[in-house]
């Protein structure tokens, strides 16, 4: 199976922005009108990479502003404009809001699970403090905000299974914390000065053009480049941890759903799934295309650190509300799922290997020397 192709038919007309007339030296002269303009966006992190072709290819390229720390890659930066900007530097972050005329932000930049708890300072400085530059400058611009929350905000006490929307939230990690905060600051920021703030709880997410970048549930991404190009994997995780799941693809177009859709929505949080599954479940179905694949597991009396962190989130998700209110509903199950990265992995693994057999190749000609 695969998914429906994104386009142009998730934009209302009222998510079209329209350009005021400027007025001409004549005031005798009735200004003119402009057709409706598209919104400027600025996505901030290369988490976004595939959120920003996506939202090029719906509103133009010029429209939407990737921008990072570190250099893009060739393909982000030859699609649009790409350009530098330090999420813990307010001026700087004005200073493109104001120079692009940006309406929208899609906040990305963010440490992840696992590398957050090995420098907790770090990540309560970015997590939170970078998000609360770009809240204040909605409230200042009067922007859009959109910035995805996860299912580690959640914690032990939270229920396991179908976990809803509004729970018990009391996150053990500290990128469970600075999501957490995120959430309720951005409500806050809602309530209290009007600001379009939207945010989803993202599970796990699946891409075979992104690396793993340091999450707890990257063992889904990172057993398929094993499984391809070793026929092994050490998986860090216990064979039953059950978590959700979803492929970008499915989580590109709902974050889409949900950022176009026209305001109000009747909350701002919203739970997303897709499809949950253990790494012995993910194991077999990967098995079903590569027989000979094989997978070891830690050792029960010494687990590893991220288990305890798999172990504080939820197992499945109910995401009721995001189907209701904003269409939300997922395209990739396990077993497309698996085909797709598998299918992708061993083409880049197959370029790979006819780029080092070329006669013009770095490799080859070290070896012709």
């Amino acid at each position: 199976m695969r998914a429906t192709p994104l386009a142009l038919k998730h934009i209302h007309p009222a998510r079209m922005f329209s350009v005021m007339p400027a007025l001409a030296h004549n005031t005798t002269t009735p200004p003119t009108t402009t057709a409706p303009r598209h919104p400027r966006v600025l996505v901030t992190g290369q988490l976004g990479s595939g959120l920003v072709k996506e939202l090029r290819s719906m509103y133009g390229r010029d429209n939407v502003v990737a921008s990072d720390i570190r250099k893009a890659s060739d393909d982000l930066m030859t699609s649009g404009p790409f350009v530098y900007a330090d999420v813990m530097n307010y001026n700087m972050l004005e200073r493109i809001v104001v120079d692009w005329r940006i309406d929208w932000i899609v906040h990305y930049s963010a440490l992840l699970s696992a590398v957050a708890e090995k420098n907790p300072a770090l990540a309560l400085s970015v997590n939170m403090t970078g998000f609360q530059n770009v809240l204040e400058l909605a409230k200042v611009h009067r922007l859009r905000i959109y910035s995805p929350s996860t299912i580690g905000a959640f914690g032990p006490s939270t229920p396991k299974n179908n976990t809803p929307d509004l729970t018990i939230m009391r996150p053990n990690t500290i990128y469970g914390i600075t999501k957490l905060h995120m959430e309720l600051l951005g409500e806050y920021y809602r309530e209290k000065f009007s600001v379009d703030f939207r945010s989803a709880r993202y599970p796990g997410i699946l891409s075979a053009d992104t690396p793993p970048g340091g999450g707890t549930t990257d063992y889904a991404v990172d057993i398929f480049h094993h499984a391809i190009r070793h026929g092994h994997y050490n998986c860090f995780l216990a064979k039953d941890t059950r978590l959700p799941m979803m492929y970008l693809n499915d989580c590109i177009r709902g974050t889409i759903d949900h950022l176009v859709h026209p305001t109000p929505l009747p909350q701002s949080v919203y739970n997303l799934a897709a499809v949950s599954f253990t790494p012995e479940e993910l194991t077999k179905e990967i098995q079903k295309h590569l027989p000979h694949f094989t997978i070891s597991y830690p050792d029960p009396a010494h687990p590893d650190f991220r288990q305890a962190i798999a172990d504080s989130w939820p197992a499945s998700l109910d995401d009721s509300h995001a189907r209701r209110d904003f269409g939300w509903k997922e395209e990739f199950g396990l077993e497309n799922m698996v085909k797709t990265m598998l299918d992708k992995i061993q083409a880049q693994v197959d370029a790979e290997k006819a780029a080092a057999n070329h006669p013009d190749s770095p490799t080859k000609a070290a070896m012709a020397a």
